[in-house]
């Protein structure tokens, strides 16, 4: 593949107060391309993503949708070599944004009533209520599993430390897979916060860690409900996001026994808050008084 590019030089104008201030400067912005899914050769999915990781965000979007659930249900990944364009110089160049994954049995061939098309801002929600989240769970979520609510603290505070596009551009959302002790597994970023976290999952799908029952996910965003979907179908017991969240996050949360936490601030001073929605009892508050 050729290379990646995840953020584009520009050039701005700045403005302070009403004037012109140190005049043109260079910037960073995050990059914005379309990625079209197909799957067997028939169109899936056309999504808004910043490019890089593409074969894991695949994976982690195919297994959220309940269409693949192991590593071995895909067969081939690959970029398609119709999709080029003329660069001007007069030879044509392959834009990797088309890919196409084989699935390895016939019985995954999936039956497309329709097709999704999401953006960077709204993720897939591909069920028609709760319940049917529900009904395409694989993983039972773990009940006896808790995390000391400073683990998920610290990984906020950390979070920005990995977030390299994030650096340059301040465009982008991040997902994060953190075991119970604090380790960080995965970071990945994206235009699209579902992007990250199907970039994440897909990942661990990949490394043959699914279901993640003793690991949370941690992102920059608020919690909507496609989050919370995707997560309870990894298996993942906790969500923990910066931003508030979503009514139906909540609702999803609750039903599927889910811990979901909101407003995860970390402070300089080590210390820091956290509004847990569902499911407390896997937060060890064993420290707290009062």
């Amino acid at each position: 593949m050729g290379r990646v590019t995840e953020t584009k030089r520009i050039r701005t104008v700045r403005v302070r107060d009403g004037r012109l201030y140190a005049g043109r400067k260079g910037d960073h912005v995050a990059v914005e391309e379309p990625l079209d899914i197909r799957l067997n050769g028939q169109q899936l999915s056309l999504t808004m993503r910043t490019p890089g990781n593409d074969v894991e965000l695949i994976h982690g979007f195919l297994h959220g949708e309940g269409l693949i659930k192991s590593r071995e249900d895909i067969a081939e990944a690959r970029y398609c070599d119709g999709a080029v364009v003329d660069d001007g110089t007069g030879f044509a160049q392959n834009t990797y944004n088309v890919m196409d994954f084989t699935t390895a049995r016939p019985q995954l061939l999936p039956v497309i009533s329709k097709r999704f098309t999401t953006t960077s801002a709204c993720g897939v929600c591909g069920s028609e209520s709760i319940d049917a989240v529900r009904q395409k769970g694989r993983y039972a979520l773990a009940e006896d599993w808790s995390v000391d609510p400073r683990a998920i603290l610290d990984a906020a505070r950390n979070l920005t430390d990995d977030q390299a596009v994030f650096a340059r551009t301040g465009g982008v959302h991040a997902a994060a897979l953190v075991r119970a002790d604090g380790e960080v597994l995965a970071v990945r970023e994206d235009v699209g916060r579902h992007n990250a976290v199907d970039k994440v999952i897909g990942w661990a799908l990949l490394e043959d860690r699914l279901p993640l029952t003793d690991c949370f996910l941690l992102v920059s965003s608020r919690a909507s409900f496609e989050i919370a979907q995707k997560a309870f179908m990894a298996g993942i017991p906790l969500l923990a996001c910066v931003s508030a969240a979503s009514s139906l996050a909540i609702d999803t949360a609750e039903e599927v026994g889910m811990t979901l936490v909101g407003f995860t601030r970390a402070f300089d001073d080590g210390d820091g808050r956290m509004n847990v929605y569902t499911h407390a009892e896997r937060l060890d508050l064993s420290d707290v008084e009062g």
